[in-house]
């Protein structure tokens, strides 16, 4: 089949177009109706004294708040700690030396020192707060440590060999 060219021309088939009118002779359409106040509206004083019985010309009709925003963020840290200080229940000096000693941060920390590595100023400053915080705890509640370490391991060991004999003579009988 050959090749034919496009053309501009319109066969039978296209749609009419409507023959042209003059502009005398067409419809015209409605105007659209006006909306809202007109530019200019919230200056315009004639109209400001009619509408409202207690017009103020000093006062400026336009919405909003005329409160001075500040250009620089100040921190409000301090305030967010004292809030969030305050919604904890209060614990008594048990529980507040239960949780000192189980923080994995001093933990962590002590396992370091016996390890040998030194620590950051940041963090021995921490550390040292944390345990002027339990001995003082300690002293208060009347715990000694070493003194309550020392018989705690000597009836271990009694115990632990009293379930040694023990358990021998449970083995004797399966034999």
């Amino acid at each position: 089949m050959a090749r034919s060219k496009k053309t501009r021309k319109v066969g039978d088939s296209a749609p009419k177009n409507a023959p042209r009118t003059k502009k005398a002779e067409r419809i015209v359409s409605k105007k659209k109706r006006k909306t809202g106040k007109a530019s200019g509206n919230r200056h315009n004083e004639v109209t400001l004294k009619k509408s409202s019985p207690t017009y103020d010309p000093s006062k400026d009709p336009r919405h909003g708040s005329k409160k001075a925003i500040p250009l620089t963020v100040e921190p409000k840290t301090e305030t967010k700690v004292a809030k969030t200080a305050s919604k904890l229940p209060k614990m008594n000096d048990e529980q507040r030396l239960l949780s000192l000693e189980e923080d994995p941060r001093l933990n962590q920390l002590l396992d370091q020192l016996e390890e040998g590595r030194t620590l950051s100023a940041e963090d021995q400053q921490w550390l040292d707060i944390q345990l002027d915080e339990i001995e003082r705890l300690m002293k208060k509640l009347g715990l000694d440590e070493q003194a309550e370490q020392a018989p705690a391991k000597v009836s271990d060991d009694d115990a632990l060999f009293d379930r040694f004999e023990s358990g021998a003579d449970a083995l004797q009988d399966y034999q």
